[in-house]
């Protein structure tokens, strides 16, 4: 079971003014937001992993573990808030646009991963992270201003301040990915959502109306960040100027899902902090909120295209708490008028919410013509003889294959629904 898919219904996740009110989301109460001290602070949860095995040998396969050392030489030179603040912004735009270059196979890939592997980004970006965090520097240094170095780390490392489209002439699509995920389970996980947005970012596809050119950025797996809008935040000022967009995560085994509706609910399966949210999806102006969102995805196209080795579903079903009903009910056809949701097509976990959040900023916006939903991709799975994390290796033929696979789905799906 994916726990994208955490139910049990579930198989296998405009002005000024406007922007500003729609990256707002409160903080649920189910949710603990963070205090950070002025001083430095512990490794998170995430951040402790680091010592493990399995993210150690693909730090050390990739070459990404001298971005860390790096980074702490960089921060140690920072003898202002301002000259700090540089250093981060370059080093962790530097480690998107390795990310990115290694996938796409330009320049020199250092060790002996696969060029794809989505992985090496998630850890260093990590290690970074820690580093930060853990830092004590020269000068003075307060809560606030460590947290905006923290948040300054996130955005640059995840692309999220590289998306441009400099050729007017090309249709712009936009692609979000995600982490790696339930890593107490198996830490060696990797996300083909990550390694797709690395595969696609900057790169056009063709189609009989002309080129698109795709970029795309990664979310975290964690409540918190959603309930503080870093969606919104990061997509609010692009969706008024492309012709696509899409979410994609991990989802089911064998099998691509178009997932036709999503739900305003948060099921509370753990995140990569280990904290748990449920109820609602908490964003801006709660009373106008619907229970419900739908793709605007060429969804039939794309179930009935030839577009690689797997499967691509229609999916329609949701789980609801009927009008006037109080138990939760699974739809094989979508909601029913009225009703309270309980999980979209994706499930009730983070890759339900991003495609909620990001469809409802679409309808905000008043652009309800703007084809974009979310697609969910096969499991990402080891080989047959590599499957327990005590034993197993960070890496199998049959693993570097399943991800090529479906990255070039990914890819050929997005071509097909951008098509005219």
């Amino acid at each position: 079971m994916s726990p994208h898919f955490p139910t049990t219904a579930r198989l296998g996740f405009g002005g000024l003014a406007l922007l500003l009110v729609l990256a707002g989301s409160a903080l649920p109460a189910t949710a603990a937001a963070a205090d950070p001290a002025d001083g430095p602070g512990a490794a998170t949860v995430e951040e402790q992993r680091l010592d493990r095995a399995a993210p150690r040998e693909i730090l050390r396969r990739s070459g990404f573990d001298a971005a860390a050392p790096r980074f702490r030489q960089a921060l140690e030179r920072s003898r202002s808030y301002a000259q700090a603040e540089r250093a981060v912004a370059r080093h962790g735009a530097a480690l998107w646009r390795r990310a990115v270059d290694r996938a796409q196979g330009r320049g020199l890939a250092a060790g002996d991963l696969s060029r794809g592997d989505d992985r090496p980004l998630y850890w260093a970006r990590l290690a970074l992270s820690r580093e930060l965090r853990t830092w004590t520097p020269s000068f003075a240094l307060n809560a606030q201003r460590r947290e905006t170095l923290d948040t300054a780390l996130e955005t640059t490392s995840r692309g999220q301040r590289d998306v441009g489209f400099p050729d007017r002439r090309v249709k712009r699509v936009l692609v979000t990915g995600f982490d790696p995920f339930t890593l107490d389970r198996d830490v060696r996980i990797g996300n083909p959502s990550g390694a797709s947005a690395l595969a696609l970012d900057g790169t056009l596809v063709r189609t009989a109306d002309g080129p698109a050119r795709i970029e795309t950025v990664v979310f975290p797996v964690r409540w918190s960040d959603f309930a503080e809008g870093a969606v919104e935040r990061a997509l609010a000022r692009h969706l008024p100027h492309l012709d696509l967009f899409t979410t994609i995560s991990q989802g089911r085994v064998g099998r691509f899902d178009v997932e036709r509706t999503n739900g305003a609910w948060r099921g509370g399966f753990p995140d990569n902090e280990n904290a748990s949210s449920t109820g609602p999806v908490p964003v801006t102006d709660p009373g106008t909120q619907p229970q419900w969102t739908s793709t605007t995805l060429p969804y039939r196209r794309l179930a009935e295209a030839e577009t690689g080795p797997f499967p691509v579903y229609d999916n329609t079903e949701v789980t609801e708490v009927p009008a006037g009903g109080t138990e939760p009910v699974t739809r094989p056809d979508g909601p029913t008028p009225g009703s309270s949701a309980r999980a979209g097509g994706g499930g009730d976990y983070l890759s339900n919410e991003i495609a909620y959040r990001v469809t409802l900023l679409r309808d905000r916006l008043r652009l309800r013509h703007l084809p974009g939903g979310h697609l969910h991709t096969p499991v990402l799975r080891f080989g047959a003889e590599n499957t327990d994390p005590r034993t197993g290796t960070v890496t199998d033929p049959e693993f570097e294959r399943n991800r090529s696979d479906i990255v070039r789905q990914v890819r050929e799906l997005v071509r097909t629904a951008v098509a005219p």
